[in-house]
């Protein structure tokens, strides 16, 4: 019997992707605080979420060498500007430090809990390849 290990990991794999690329987006924003004019992005996660669920389940796969790999940045796409939260400062920057830094913390939490899922359940198929008792 074959393992799927879409139905065994869901949308972690995804979630994890999305964490990892929201990660590079606030660090962004952080290392651009003083940059003028510069205006904060996130991924709308619930969003990207929702494309890797409808990706994971219509997902496409090439079975010749010459067929087009239909593979799209979905997270890129998610990306957008950030609603100011602080009165614009004159130069035209919207990111605020403190919560870019704590939506930095807070993903990397959920990140390294998404991480201890997947290897979790790999640990699991492991067992149950190698025959172990749990």
């Amino acid at each position: 019997m074959a393992i799927s290990f879409d139905k065994a990991f869901g949308v972690h794999p995804g979630a994890i992707l999305a964490r990892s690329q929201r990660a590079e987006l606030l660090a962004t924003n952080i290392a651009n605080a003083d940059t003028p004019n510069y205006k904060a992005k996130d991924i709308d996660f619930a969003s990207a979420l929702e494309q890797a669920k409808f990706k994971q389940s219509k997902s496409l796969s090439t079975t010749h060498e010459k067929h087009f790999d239909l593979t799209i940045d979905e997270l890129e796409s998610n990306s957008m500007y950030r609603i100011p939260s602080q009165p614009d400062t004159g130069d035209g920057n919207s990111v605020d430090l403190q919560v870019e830094r704590s939506l930095y913390v807070q993903n990397a939490m959920e990140y390294q809990a998404s991480l201890r899922f997947m290897t979790g359940k790999i640990q699991g198929l492991k067992k149950a390849l190698g025959g172990q008792g749990a």
